[in-house]
Protein backbone atom coordinates (compact mmCIF):
# COMPACT_ATOMS: atom_id res chain seq x y z
CA UNK A 1 0.00 0.00 0.00
CA UNK A 2 1.36 3.38 -0.99
CA UNK A 3 -0.08 5.70 1.97
CA UNK A 4 0.38 9.08 -0.27
CA UNK A 5 -0.14 10.31 -3.77
CA UNK A 6 2.42 13.11 -5.16
CA UNK A 7 1.16 15.62 -3.48
CA UNK A 8 1.60 14.14 -0.18
CA UNK A 9 -1.76 14.03 0.60
CA UNK A 10 -3.06 10.76 2.44
CA UNK A 11 -5.50 8.41 -0.38
CA UNK A 12 -5.54 5.18 1.38
CA UNK A 13 -9.29 5.67 2.55
CA UNK A 14 -11.98 4.59 0.97
CA UNK A 15 -15.24 6.13 1.93
CA UNK A 16 -17.89 3.09 2.66
CA UNK A 17 -21.65 4.42 2.23
CA UNK A 18 -22.15 1.35 4.53
CA UNK A 19 -19.81 1.94 7.43
CA UNK A 20 -21.75 -0.10 10.18
CA UNK A 21 -21.24 -3.46 8.03
CA UNK A 22 -17.78 -2.69 6.88
CA UNK A 23 -16.54 -1.82 10.75
CA UNK A 24 -18.11 -5.59 11.43
CA UNK A 25 -16.10 -7.22 8.53
CA UNK A 26 -13.15 -5.23 9.85
CA UNK A 27 -13.88 -6.64 13.01
CA UNK A 28 -14.02 -9.88 11.94
CA UNK A 29 -11.25 -10.09 10.34
CA UNK A 30 -9.29 -9.17 13.25
CA UNK A 31 -10.87 -11.31 15.64
CA UNK A 32 -10.65 -13.58 13.00
CA UNK A 33 -6.57 -13.56 12.91
CA UNK A 34 -6.52 -13.14 16.46
CA UNK A 35 -8.33 -16.77 17.12
CA UNK A 36 -5.68 -18.26 14.26
CA UNK A 37 -2.78 -16.56 16.81
CA UNK A 38 -4.78 -17.76 20.13
CA UNK A 39 -4.33 -21.37 18.34
CA UNK A 40 -0.72 -20.90 17.37
CA UNK A 41 -0.20 -19.67 21.02
CA UNK A 42 -2.17 -22.05 22.71
CA UNK A 43 -0.27 -25.04 21.08
CA UNK A 44 3.29 -23.50 22.02
CA UNK A 45 2.56 -23.00 25.50
CA UNK A 46 1.33 -26.13 25.91
CA UNK A 47 4.32 -27.87 24.98
CA UNK A 48 6.80 -24.61 26.32
CA UNK A 49 5.03 -25.11 29.69
CA UNK A 50 5.86 -29.05 30.01
CA UNK A 51 9.57 -27.80 28.99
CA UNK A 52 10.15 -24.98 31.17
CA UNK A 53 9.29 -24.24 35.09
CA UNK A 54 7.10 -22.09 36.87
CA UNK A 55 10.46 -20.53 37.86
CA UNK A 56 11.36 -19.81 34.00
CA UNK A 57 8.27 -17.95 33.61
CA UNK A 58 8.67 -16.14 36.93
CA UNK A 59 11.98 -14.84 35.70
CA UNK A 60 10.82 -13.31 32.64
CA UNK A 61 7.48 -11.95 34.09
CA UNK A 62 9.70 -10.25 36.57
CA UNK A 63 11.73 -8.06 33.66
CA UNK A 64 8.33 -7.82 31.36
CA UNK A 65 6.59 -5.86 34.20
CA UNK A 66 8.95 -2.91 33.00
CA UNK A 67 9.72 -3.63 29.53
CA UNK A 68 6.18 -4.15 27.91
CA UNK A 69 5.44 -0.44 29.14
CA UNK A 70 7.96 1.22 26.98
CA UNK A 71 7.26 -1.72 24.40
CA UNK A 72 4.15 -0.29 23.79
CA UNK A 73 5.22 3.40 23.95
CA UNK A 74 4.02 4.80 20.46
CA UNK A 75 1.77 1.76 20.01
CA UNK A 76 -0.84 3.30 23.13
CA UNK A 77 -0.69 6.93 21.55
CA UNK A 78 0.58 7.47 17.73
CA UNK A 79 -1.28 4.67 16.44
CA UNK A 80 -5.09 6.83 17.95
CA UNK A 81 -3.45 10.07 16.93
CA UNK A 82 -3.29 8.70 13.44
CA UNK A 83 -6.68 6.98 13.51
CA UNK A 84 -8.13 9.84 15.05
CA UNK A 85 -6.82 13.15 13.44
CA UNK A 86 -8.91 14.28 10.25
CA UNK A 87 -6.28 14.79 7.64
CA UNK A 88 -2.63 13.50 7.94
CA UNK A 89 0.14 14.23 4.98
CA UNK A 90 3.40 12.61 4.10
CA UNK A 91 5.47 15.42 6.26
CA UNK A 92 3.20 14.97 8.84
CA UNK A 93 3.77 11.34 9.35
CA UNK A 94 7.14 11.67 8.82
CA UNK A 95 7.42 13.75 11.70
CA UNK A 96 6.08 11.30 13.88
CA UNK A 97 8.08 8.55 12.44
CA UNK A 98 11.43 9.97 13.30
CA UNK A 99 9.67 11.04 17.34
CA UNK A 100 8.81 7.38 17.55
CA UNK A 101 11.89 6.19 16.55
CA UNK A 102 14.06 8.22 18.69
CA UNK A 103 12.31 7.66 21.38
CA UNK A 104 12.81 3.83 21.07
CA UNK A 105 16.60 3.72 20.72
CA UNK A 106 16.42 6.11 23.82
CA UNK A 107 13.62 4.06 25.47
CA UNK A 108 15.96 0.59 24.44
CA UNK A 109 19.09 2.19 25.81
CA UNK A 110 18.34 3.27 29.11
CA UNK A 111 16.11 -0.07 29.95
CA UNK A 112 19.16 -2.27 28.78
CA UNK A 113 21.27 -0.33 31.60
CA UNK A 114 18.41 -0.03 34.38
CA UNK A 115 18.79 -3.88 34.06
CA UNK A 116 21.21 -4.17 37.59
CA UNK A 117 18.31 -2.20 39.27
CA UNK A 118 16.14 -4.35 38.84
CA UNK A 119 18.26 -7.41 39.78
CA UNK A 120 19.25 -5.63 43.19
CA UNK A 121 15.03 -4.73 43.47
CA UNK A 122 14.36 -8.77 43.08
CA UNK A 123 17.62 -9.89 44.61
CA UNK A 124 18.14 -12.03 41.63
CA UNK A 125 21.52 -11.20 39.27
CA UNK A 126 20.34 -13.01 35.88
CA UNK A 127 17.78 -10.16 35.56
CA UNK A 128 20.53 -7.96 34.52
CA UNK A 129 21.13 -10.37 31.66
CA UNK A 130 17.74 -10.60 30.42
CA UNK A 131 17.18 -7.04 30.68
CA UNK A 132 19.75 -6.30 27.77
CA UNK A 133 17.68 -8.86 25.67
CA UNK A 134 14.31 -7.04 26.24
CA UNK A 135 15.51 -3.87 24.95
CA UNK A 136 16.07 -5.47 21.62
CA UNK A 137 12.62 -6.12 21.53
CA UNK A 138 11.21 -2.84 23.21
CA UNK A 139 13.43 -1.49 20.24
CA UNK A 140 11.74 -3.36 17.50
CA UNK A 141 7.99 -2.87 19.09
CA UNK A 142 8.37 1.06 18.82
CA UNK A 143 9.91 1.08 15.21
CA UNK A 144 6.49 0.25 12.92
CA UNK A 145 4.16 2.02 14.76
CA UNK A 146 3.51 4.70 12.20
CA UNK A 147 3.57 2.66 9.19
CA UNK A 148 1.48 -0.28 11.10
CA UNK A 149 -0.92 3.46 11.74
CA UNK A 150 -1.41 3.77 8.49
CA UNK A 151 -2.14 0.45 7.08
CA UNK A 152 -5.48 0.67 9.78
CA UNK A 153 -6.15 4.46 8.82
CA UNK A 154 -6.88 2.94 5.50
CA UNK A 155 -9.18 0.08 7.04
CA UNK A 156 -6.14 -1.99 5.64
CA UNK A 157 -7.00 -4.73 8.78
CA UNK A 158 -6.59 -7.81 6.83
CA UNK A 159 -3.10 -7.30 6.30
CA UNK A 160 -2.31 -5.69 9.18
CA UNK A 161 -3.76 -8.62 11.35
CA UNK A 162 -1.86 -11.45 9.09
CA UNK A 163 0.99 -9.65 9.72
CA UNK A 164 0.49 -9.94 13.30
CA UNK A 165 -0.45 -13.91 12.99
CA UNK A 166 3.01 -14.33 11.30
CA UNK A 167 5.22 -12.56 14.43
CA UNK A 168 3.16 -14.50 16.91
CA UNK A 169 4.20 -17.80 14.93
CA UNK A 170 7.81 -16.48 14.69
CA UNK A 171 7.60 -16.12 18.44
CA UNK A 172 6.15 -19.93 19.02
CA UNK A 173 8.86 -21.24 16.68
CA UNK A 174 11.53 -19.50 17.94
CA UNK A 175 10.91 -20.06 21.77
CA UNK A 176 10.18 -23.96 21.18
CA UNK A 177 13.77 -24.29 19.32
CA UNK A 178 15.53 -22.83 21.70
CA UNK A 179 13.81 -24.69 24.53
CA UNK A 180 14.20 -27.72 22.84
CA UNK A 181 18.20 -27.03 22.19
CA UNK A 182 19.09 -25.08 25.45
CA UNK A 183 15.98 -24.42 27.63
CA UNK A 184 15.50 -22.46 30.25
CA UNK A 185 14.46 -18.66 30.38
CA UNK A 186 16.31 -17.50 27.56
CA UNK A 187 13.60 -19.13 25.02
CA UNK A 188 11.43 -16.99 26.03
CA UNK A 189 13.50 -14.13 25.82
CA UNK A 190 14.86 -15.13 22.19
CA UNK A 191 10.88 -15.18 20.79
CA UNK A 192 10.61 -12.41 22.72
CA UNK A 193 13.34 -10.52 20.44
CA UNK A 194 12.04 -12.20 17.14
CA UNK A 195 8.64 -11.31 17.30
CA UNK A 196 8.71 -7.96 16.90
CA UNK A 197 11.59 -7.99 14.58
CA UNK A 198 9.54 -10.00 12.11
CA UNK A 199 6.35 -7.76 12.31
CA UNK A 200 8.85 -4.78 12.08
CA UNK A 201 9.96 -6.57 8.63
CA UNK A 202 6.34 -7.31 7.65
CA UNK A 203 5.05 -3.32 8.06
CA UNK A 204 7.88 -1.98 6.05
CA UNK A 205 7.20 -4.73 2.97
CA UNK A 206 3.45 -4.31 3.77
CA UNK A 207 3.81 -0.19 3.50
CA UNK A 208 6.66 0.41 1.25
CA UNK A 209 6.93 4.50 3.09
CA UNK A 210 9.74 6.15 3.70
CA UNK A 211 9.38 9.23 5.69
CA UNK A 212 11.23 12.57 4.75
CA UNK A 213 13.20 14.95 6.92
CA UNK A 214 11.88 15.93 9.63
CA UNK A 215 10.41 19.72 9.49
CA UNK A 216 7.66 22.15 10.84
CA UNK A 217 4.53 21.01 9.45
CA UNK A 218 1.00 22.58 11.25
CA UNK A 219 -0.72 19.57 13.52
CA UNK A 220 2.23 17.99 15.03
CA UNK A 221 2.23 19.07 18.44
CA UNK A 222 -1.53 18.98 18.79
CA UNK A 223 -0.98 15.18 17.41
CA UNK A 224 2.07 14.31 19.68
CA UNK A 225 -0.02 16.00 22.52
CA UNK A 226 -3.06 13.89 21.62
CA UNK A 227 -0.11 10.54 22.00
CA UNK A 228 1.14 12.06 24.87
CA UNK A 229 -2.38 11.84 26.84
CA UNK A 230 -2.95 8.49 25.64
CA UNK A 231 -0.16 7.06 26.24
CA UNK A 232 -0.05 8.49 29.74
CA UNK A 233 -3.10 7.00 30.42
CA UNK A 234 -2.17 3.88 29.42
CA UNK A 235 1.23 3.99 31.88
CA UNK A 236 -1.26 4.84 34.50
CA UNK A 237 -3.70 1.29 33.34
CA UNK A 238 -0.77 -0.04 32.69
CA UNK A 239 0.69 0.72 36.38
CA UNK A 240 -2.34 -1.06 37.60
CA UNK A 241 -2.13 -3.81 35.33
CA UNK A 242 1.45 -4.88 36.52
CA UNK A 243 1.43 -3.23 40.25
CA UNK A 244 0.16 -7.11 41.13
CA UNK A 245 2.55 -8.53 39.18
CA UNK A 246 5.31 -6.45 41.34
CA UNK A 247 4.05 -6.72 44.29
CA UNK A 248 3.26 -10.71 44.54
CA UNK A 249 7.06 -11.47 43.01
CA UNK A 250 8.45 -9.30 45.57
CA UNK A 251 6.40 -10.47 48.21
CA UNK A 252 6.65 -13.97 47.07
CA UNK A 253 9.33 -14.82 44.59
CA UNK A 254 9.81 -16.18 41.42
CA UNK A 255 7.52 -19.72 41.47
CA UNK A 256 4.79 -17.74 42.79
CA UNK A 257 4.77 -15.30 40.49
CA UNK A 258 5.20 -17.95 37.49
CA UNK A 259 1.69 -19.49 38.92
CA UNK A 260 -0.15 -16.30 39.49
CA UNK A 261 0.96 -14.84 35.61
CA UNK A 262 -0.62 -18.27 34.27
CA UNK A 263 -3.76 -17.50 35.85
CA UNK A 264 -3.99 -13.51 35.19
CA UNK A 265 -2.78 -14.87 31.60
CA UNK A 266 -6.24 -16.61 31.26
CA UNK A 267 -7.91 -13.98 32.69
CA UNK A 268 -6.77 -11.55 30.15
CA UNK A 269 -7.32 -14.13 27.52
CA UNK A 270 -10.91 -12.46 26.11
CA UNK A 271 -9.63 -8.96 26.55
CA UNK A 272 -6.80 -10.05 24.22
CA UNK A 273 -9.12 -11.79 21.67
CA UNK A 274 -12.09 -9.62 21.64
CA UNK A 275 -11.24 -5.93 22.53
CA UNK A 276 -7.60 -5.08 21.87
CA UNK A 277 -7.76 -6.71 18.09
CA UNK A 278 -10.91 -4.42 17.15
CA UNK A 279 -9.89 -1.34 18.97
CA UNK A 280 -8.08 0.32 15.98
CA UNK A 281 -11.19 -0.61 13.88
CA UNK A 282 -13.74 1.04 16.57
CA UNK A 283 -11.70 4.05 17.08
CA UNK A 284 -11.31 4.60 13.20
CA UNK A 285 -16.16 3.97 12.99
CA UNK A 286 -16.90 5.85 16.35
CA UNK A 287 -14.09 9.09 15.26
CA UNK A 288 -16.19 9.08 11.77
CA UNK A 289 -19.22 9.50 13.67
CA UNK A 290 -18.38 11.88 16.45
CA UNK A 291 -19.83 15.00 14.83
CA UNK A 292 -23.57 13.12 15.01
CA UNK A 293 -24.07 12.98 18.55
CA UNK A 294 -27.33 10.42 17.80
CA UNK A 295 -25.18 8.33 15.43
CA UNK A 296 -22.32 8.29 17.52
CA UNK A 297 -24.51 6.78 20.66
CA UNK A 298 -26.03 4.35 18.51
CA UNK A 299 -22.68 2.71 17.52
CA UNK A 300 -21.09 3.01 20.51
CA UNK A 301 -24.51 1.01 22.44
CA UNK A 302 -24.42 -1.34 19.62
CA UNK A 303 -20.48 -2.45 20.12
CA UNK A 304 -21.35 -2.27 23.79
CA UNK A 305 -24.25 -4.79 23.26
CA UNK A 306 -22.10 -7.21 21.46
CA UNK A 307 -19.88 -6.97 24.21
CA UNK A 308 -21.50 -7.09 27.04
CA UNK A 309 -22.94 -10.91 25.25
CA UNK A 310 -20.67 -12.93 23.98
CA UNK A 311 -18.21 -11.08 27.62
CA UNK A 312 -20.67 -12.45 29.87
CA UNK A 313 -20.80 -15.79 28.36
CA UNK A 314 -17.09 -15.96 28.28
CA UNK A 315 -16.69 -15.33 31.71
CA UNK A 316 -19.36 -17.18 33.88
CA UNK A 317 -18.35 -20.60 31.39
CA UNK A 318 -14.60 -20.16 31.97
CA UNK A 319 -15.89 -19.17 36.29
CA UNK A 320 -16.91 -23.48 35.82
CA UNK A 321 -14.41 -24.67 33.69
CA UNK A 322 -11.28 -22.75 34.42
CA UNK A 323 -9.67 -24.65 37.35
CA UNK A 324 -10.34 -27.65 34.73
CA UNK A 325 -9.17 -26.02 31.63
CA UNK A 326 -5.62 -25.18 33.53
CA UNK A 327 -5.10 -28.74 34.51
CA UNK A 328 -5.81 -29.58 30.84
CA UNK A 329 -3.47 -27.01 29.20
CA UNK A 330 -0.66 -26.42 31.57
CA UNK A 331 -0.45 -29.94 33.21
CA UNK A 332 -0.90 -31.15 36.91
CA UNK A 333 2.17 -29.18 38.11
CA UNK A 334 0.27 -25.91 37.25
CA UNK A 335 -2.70 -26.30 39.33
CA UNK A 336 -2.18 -23.53 41.55
CA UNK A 337 -2.51 -21.36 38.64
CA UNK A 338 -5.97 -22.96 38.69
CA UNK A 339 -6.92 -22.32 42.35
CA UNK A 340 -5.54 -18.76 41.69
CA UNK A 341 -7.68 -18.50 38.19
CA UNK A 342 -11.26 -19.21 40.14
CA UNK A 343 -10.46 -16.01 41.84
CA UNK A 344 -10.09 -14.25 38.52
CA UNK A 345 -12.93 -15.75 36.28
CA UNK A 346 -16.21 -13.87 37.53
CA UNK A 347 -14.51 -10.10 36.55
CA UNK A 348 -14.18 -11.49 33.20
CA UNK A 349 -17.24 -9.82 31.79
CA UNK A 350 -17.58 -6.97 33.97
CA UNK A 351 -14.00 -6.25 32.65
CA UNK A 352 -14.80 -6.58 29.33
CA UNK A 353 -17.79 -3.97 29.16
CA UNK A 354 -15.82 -1.91 31.85
CA UNK A 355 -12.98 -1.48 28.97
CA UNK A 356 -14.94 0.06 26.58
CA UNK A 357 -15.47 2.87 28.21
CA UNK A 358 -12.27 4.12 26.60
CA UNK A 359 -13.75 3.78 23.20
CA UNK A 360 -15.40 6.75 24.09
CA UNK A 361 -12.62 8.85 25.35
CA UNK A 362 -10.42 8.01 22.44
CA UNK A 363 -13.10 9.00 19.66
CA UNK A 364 -13.70 11.88 21.19
CA UNK A 365 -10.19 13.08 21.74
CA UNK A 366 -11.01 13.42 25.24
CA UNK A 367 -7.81 11.65 26.34
CA UNK A 368 -6.39 14.59 28.65
CA UNK A 369 -10.26 13.18 30.79
CA UNK A 370 -9.29 9.13 30.34
CA UNK A 371 -5.48 10.35 31.88
CA UNK A 372 -7.38 11.54 34.85
CA UNK A 373 -9.75 9.08 35.55
CA UNK A 374 -6.80 6.80 34.90
CA UNK A 375 -4.91 8.70 37.51
CA UNK A 376 -8.43 7.65 40.01
CA UNK A 377 -8.74 3.70 38.77
CA UNK A 378 -5.08 3.37 39.87
CA UNK A 379 -5.10 4.66 43.21
CA UNK A 380 -8.77 2.46 43.92
CA UNK A 381 -7.21 -1.02 42.25
CA UNK A 382 -4.13 -0.18 43.92
CA UNK A 383 -5.38 -0.35 47.44
CA UNK A 384 -7.60 -3.06 46.74
CA UNK A 385 -4.26 -4.74 45.76
CA UNK A 386 -2.35 -4.01 49.21
CA UNK A 387 -5.60 -5.32 50.53
CA UNK A 388 -5.94 -8.57 49.13
CA UNK A 389 -2.30 -9.16 49.79
CA UNK A 390 -2.22 -10.93 52.52
CA UNK A 391 -4.28 -13.48 51.25
CA UNK A 392 -1.53 -14.05 49.00
CA UNK A 393 -1.38 -14.39 45.07
CA UNK A 394 -5.67 -15.15 45.32
CA UNK A 395 -6.30 -12.12 47.00
CA UNK A 396 -4.79 -10.16 44.84
CA UNK A 397 -6.73 -11.92 41.99
CA UNK A 398 -9.60 -11.42 43.85
CA UNK A 399 -9.29 -7.65 44.33
CA UNK A 400 -9.00 -7.38 40.25
CA UNK A 401 -12.58 -8.72 40.45
CA UNK A 402 -13.31 -6.57 42.95
CA UNK A 403 -11.70 -3.37 41.48
CA UNK A 404 -14.46 -4.25 37.94
CA UNK A 405 -17.15 -3.89 40.17
CA UNK A 406 -16.68 -0.71 42.00
CA UNK A 407 -15.17 1.19 38.65
CA UNK A 408 -18.29 0.16 35.83
CA UNK A 409 -20.78 2.87 37.03
CA UNK A 410 -18.45 5.76 37.44
CA UNK A 411 -16.61 5.13 34.50
CA UNK A 412 -19.43 4.93 32.50
CA UNK A 413 -20.85 8.44 33.90
CA UNK A 414 -17.91 9.91 33.55
CA UNK A 415 -17.04 8.92 29.87
CA UNK A 416 -20.24 9.71 28.73
CA UNK A 417 -20.83 13.27 30.16
CA UNK A 418 -18.73 15.08 27.21
CA UNK A 419 -21.16 13.24 24.54
CA UNK A 420 -24.24 13.62 26.90
CA UNK A 421 -24.60 9.23 27.51
CA UNK A 422 -26.29 8.78 30.38
CA UNK A 423 -25.06 5.91 32.45
CA UNK A 424 -28.21 4.77 32.92
CA UNK A 425 -28.71 3.95 29.11
CA UNK A 426 -25.28 2.00 29.75
CA UNK A 427 -26.80 0.06 32.89
CA UNK A 428 -29.98 -0.67 30.73
CA UNK A 429 -28.33 -2.07 27.80
CA UNK A 430 -25.77 -4.51 29.60
CA UNK A 431 -27.98 -5.49 33.14
CA UNK A 432 -29.93 -8.47 31.03
CA UNK A 433 -26.29 -10.03 29.93
CA UNK A 434 -24.90 -9.74 33.19
CA UNK A 435 -28.06 -11.38 34.75
CA UNK A 436 -28.51 -13.57 32.18
CA UNK A 437 -24.63 -14.94 33.18
CA UNK A 438 -25.21 -14.85 37.03
CA UNK A 439 -28.61 -17.28 36.94
CA UNK A 440 -26.97 -19.58 34.02
CA UNK A 441 -23.69 -20.05 36.37
CA UNK A 442 -25.51 -20.80 39.76
CA UNK A 443 -27.83 -23.19 37.69
CA UNK A 444 -24.96 -24.68 36.43
CA UNK A 445 -23.20 -24.94 40.06
CA UNK A 446 -26.81 -26.57 41.07
CA UNK A 447 -27.20 -29.08 38.27
CA UNK A 448 -22.83 -29.63 38.10
CA UNK A 449 -22.66 -31.92 41.18
CA UNK A 450 -25.62 -34.76 40.20
CA UNK A 451 -24.54 -34.93 36.96
CA UNK A 452 -21.97 -37.79 35.65
CA UNK A 453 -18.58 -37.46 35.71
CA UNK A 454 -18.62 -34.87 38.04
CA UNK A 455 -15.94 -36.64 40.07
CA UNK A 456 -14.37 -38.82 37.83
CA UNK A 457 -10.12 -37.63 38.68
CA UNK A 458 -7.23 -37.00 35.73
CA UNK A 459 -7.37 -35.46 32.23
CA UNK A 460 -10.50 -37.21 31.11
CA UNK A 461 -12.45 -36.18 34.03
CA UNK A 462 -11.50 -33.02 33.46
CA UNK A 463 -11.92 -32.53 29.69
CA UNK A 464 -15.58 -34.50 30.04
CA UNK A 465 -16.48 -31.35 32.78
CA UNK A 466 -15.48 -29.23 30.43
CA UNK A 467 -17.27 -30.03 27.66
CA UNK A 468 -20.71 -31.13 29.94
CA UNK A 469 -20.49 -27.84 32.05
CA UNK A 470 -19.76 -25.60 28.71
CA UNK A 471 -22.98 -27.12 26.88
CA UNK A 472 -25.42 -27.04 30.09
CA UNK A 473 -24.23 -23.58 30.88
CA UNK A 474 -24.70 -22.12 26.85
CA UNK A 475 -28.13 -23.57 26.70
CA UNK A 476 -28.69 -22.31 30.09
CA UNK A 477 -27.20 -18.70 29.15
CA UNK A 478 -29.53 -18.35 25.71
CA UNK A 479 -32.36 -19.43 27.79
CA UNK A 480 -31.64 -16.63 30.21
CA UNK A 481 -31.37 -14.42 27.50
CA UNK A 482 -34.61 -15.11 25.86
CA UNK A 483 -36.58 -15.01 28.73
CA UNK A 484 -35.25 -11.40 30.02
CA UNK A 485 -35.18 -10.09 26.59
CA UNK A 486 -39.39 -11.83 25.77
CA UNK A 487 -38.40 -12.83 22.68
CA UNK A 488 -35.54 -14.69 20.34
CA UNK A 489 -34.78 -11.10 18.80
CA UNK A 490 -31.44 -10.38 20.12
CA UNK A 491 -30.28 -13.81 19.25
CA UNK A 492 -31.29 -13.47 15.90
CA UNK A 493 -29.76 -10.37 15.24
CA UNK A 494 -26.60 -11.75 16.52
CA UNK A 495 -27.02 -14.86 14.11
CA UNK A 496 -26.97 -12.16 11.25
CA UNK A 497 -24.01 -10.47 12.09
CA UNK A 498 -22.03 -14.00 11.16
CA UNK A 499 -21.66 -14.02 7.77
CA UNK A 500 -19.58 -10.34 8.17
CA UNK A 501 -17.84 -11.59 11.47
CA UNK A 502 -16.57 -14.81 9.47
CA UNK A 503 -13.98 -13.56 6.45
CA UNK A 504 -14.85 -15.34 3.37
CA UNK A 505 -18.24 -16.17 4.16
CA UNK A 506 -20.89 -14.53 1.66
CA UNK A 507 -23.88 -14.27 2.99
CA UNK A 508 -26.93 -14.89 0.07
CA UNK A 509 -29.69 -13.65 2.02
CA UNK A 510 -30.65 -10.29 2.47
CA UNK A 511 -30.72 -9.32 6.55
CA UNK A 512 -31.95 -6.25 7.76
CA UNK A 513 -29.06 -3.86 7.96
CA UNK A 514 -27.96 -2.74 11.14
CA UNK A 515 -28.65 0.92 9.75
CA UNK A 516 -32.00 0.23 9.16
CA UNK A 517 -32.88 -1.68 12.14
CA UNK A 518 -31.21 0.88 14.90
CA UNK A 519 -30.88 -2.43 17.00
CA UNK A 520 -28.80 -5.33 18.13
CA UNK A 521 -29.78 -7.65 21.20
CA UNK A 522 -31.44 -5.28 23.18
CA UNK A 523 -29.51 -1.90 22.08
CA UNK A 524 -31.40 1.31 22.83
CA UNK A 525 -32.98 2.91 19.69
CA UNK A 526 -31.60 6.59 19.09
CA UNK A 527 -34.40 9.04 18.14
CA UNK A 528 -32.71 11.77 15.78
CA UNK A 529 -35.38 14.19 16.19
CA UNK A 530 -36.32 13.90 20.19
CA UNK A 531 -32.35 13.64 19.90
CA UNK A 532 -32.57 11.19 23.36
CA UNK A 533 -32.50 7.34 23.57
CA UNK A 534 -35.22 5.64 24.49
CA UNK A 535 -36.06 1.85 24.41
CA UNK A 536 -38.41 0.10 22.22
CA UNK A 537 -41.60 -0.64 24.94
CA UNK A 538 -40.76 -4.66 23.34
CA UNK A 539 -37.79 -4.66 25.19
Amino acid sequence: MKPFDHAGEFQGLSENPDLSRSTVRNAGITVFAQGCVFAVQLLGAIILVRILTPSDYGLVTMVTTFSLLLSNFGLAGLTEAVLQTEKISHRLASNLFWINLSAGLILAAVFGASGRLLARFYANPRIAHIAWGFSLAIFFSIAPVVHLSLLKRAMRFGVASANDVVGKIAYVLTALCCACLVGGYWSLVAGAVVQPLVVFTGAVILCPWLPGLPRHVTGTGKMIRYAIHVYGRFVLNYGTGNTDNLLVGWRFGAPALGFYKKAFDLFVLPSCQLLSPVLAVVVNTLSRKNKDRDDYKRYFLKGLCIVAFVGMAAGADLTLVGRDLVRVLLGPKWGEAGRIFTYFAPGIGLMLIYQTSGWIHLSLGTTARWLRWTVFELSVTGGLFLLGLRWGPVGVAGAWTTSFCVLMVPAFWYAGKPIELPVAVVLKTVWRYIAAGLIACLACVGIMPWLPLSTTPGVFGAIARIVTNSALFTLLYLGAVVVLFGGVEPLRQFVQLMPDLLPGMSSRRKSRSIEETGQIAGCPVVKTAAQEITFENKY
